[in-house]
């Protein structure tokens, strides 16, 4: 059995955990906003820099689901410390990094981390509060991840080209030190099984596999505009360089005000807080596609977009809590594995499509990707609805099997005894239905 955890050391641990999701994200991207500064000093292209964050989303798909069930009995205080450390072991051999394969190793070391702590540390932080508010400690959690592209990549931006890039990930690197520090010192140890949050609370196997489908679907959808929504902005709506920026940390903005009005709704409408992101984001990137040329309503719709996202995120976390058919850890490393893939496919779907056909119909397609994963959840939430009623009574006794007026003394006793038999087989069959 799980220790007792205080509400105090828990909320601790939430606000750990939640810090670690914002550096990995944050290393994730990183890449991105220092394009420009690592290319010429590692003199490759920027394309291969480029590659650095694809390749890293690859290695989380292959790694997650592998990785957990590999470190299924280690102790997640130990787990996470070690994973935190080889965070920090990693991000200093970037900043070290004499050639751009030392880089790419680093960075595949980073995303084994990465993959594994995406895995276990839902459960681990979720355990310690009661089912009532894991929704909201859900969503709490998830805000780290949300910032991290609003705060953490500008930051590491803005420092790596005032002190050179390898400076970003040396911050990180102490960063990461810290973490582990703090989860060693606040994470009680014990076995996973005994982890409040180590099963799902109402486990469906079926479900969740849809659940699956439609978050690699519906990340896919976001994705395949998000991942070339600069030259959207740029060659449809016809924004201005400068603006970028701006526009940018709006949908970041959106995201995170989207995340924490999840928190809200998680625990008392678990489904709808499901539904309604995916409803959201499909109107979106439909609107963006029919008027993307509308400066106005597009800063209205991109805000609308990273919401959704965001929101989206965090109900899949809180719904694979409860559908999770076995361990939630292998669960959540599904789950992991299917964001990982929607991203990936998302952005091979717009890197295909942007040459031939413009950045338009990119929104389009995005919009019919997160259409086809709202069908296929609400279709599922009405399959769930149809459960048949048990039966409330005996069945009732046809004319014809009451003991007439005129049949013989055995015919009647032969009717009563058959009657005896039907009334008894019902009582058996009600007594051991499943509830």
């Amino acid at each position: 059995m799980a220790p007792e955890v205080s509400p105090r050391r828990a909320r601790a641990v939430l606000v750990t955990l939640s810090l670690a999701a914002f550096a990995f994200i944050t290393t994730e991207l990183l890449p991105v906003g220092l394009l420009t500064r690592m290319a010429p000093d590692l003199d490759r292209s920027r394309s291969q820099v480029g590659l650095l964050v694809s390749g890293y989303a690859v290695v989380v798909v292959l790694a997650s689901v592998p990785l957990t069930r590999l470190t299924q009995r280690v102790p997640r205080r130990h787990l996470l410390g070690v994973t935190m450390l080889l965070f920090a072991a990693a991000n200093a051999a970037a900043a070290l990094a004499p050639t751009y394969a030392v880089l790419a190793g680093s960075r595949l070391v980073t995303a084994l981390a990465q993959a594994l702590f995406w895995s276990v540390a839902t459960a681990t932080v979720i355990g310690p509060f009661p089912v009532a508010v894991r929704g909201r400690a859900v969503a709490l959690f998830a805000t780290g991840a949300t910032l991290a592209p609003v705060l953490g990549v500008p930051l590491g931006t803005w420092l790596g080209q005032q002190a050179g890039w390898r400076a970003a990930f040396a911050v990180l690197a102490g960063i990461g030190v810290a973490i582990a520090a703090a989860v060693l010192l606040l994470l009680p140890s014990y076995p996973p099984a005994a982890g409040g949050a180590a099963r799902g609370t109402a486990p469906d196997g079926r479900r969740f596999a849809v659940l699956l489908i439609a978050t690699a679907l519906g990340i896919g959808g976001f994705m395949t505009l998000q991942t070339y929504v600069t030259p959207f902005l740029l060659d449809v709506s016809g924004f201005a360089d400068a603006v970028l920026a701006p526009l940018l940390f709006v949908s970041g903005a959106a995201g995170v005000v989207g995340t924490l009005v999840a928190a809200r709704t998680l625990d008392s409408r678990p489904i709808a807080s499901l539904l309604t992101p995916l409803a959201i984001g499909t109107a979106s990137l439909l609107g963006l596609y029919a008027l993307g040329a509308l400066k106005p309503g597009v800063v209205a719709l991109l805000a609308g977009i990273g919401l959704a996202y965001a929101a989206f995120g965090s109900a899949v976390q809180n719904r694979m809590l409860q559908l999770a058919p076995g361990s939630t850890d292998i669960a959540s490393a599904g789950v992991s594995t299917a964001f990982n893939a929607g991203i990936a496919g998302g952005s091979l779907l717009g890197g295909a499509l942007l040459p031939t056909s413009g950045a338009r119909p990119l929104a389009l397609a995005g919009g019919l990707l997160t259409l086809a994963a709202l069908t296929l959840l609400a279709v599922d939430t009405r399959r769930g609805h149809v459960v048949a009623p048990p039966p409330t009574s005996p069945p009732a006794t046809r004319r014809s099997d009451s003991p007439a007026v005129g049949k013989s003394s055995g015919t009647r006793r032969r009717d009563a005894e058959e009657l005896e038999r039907r009334g008894t087989t019902w009582r058996r069959a009600v007594t051991h239905s499943p509830r």
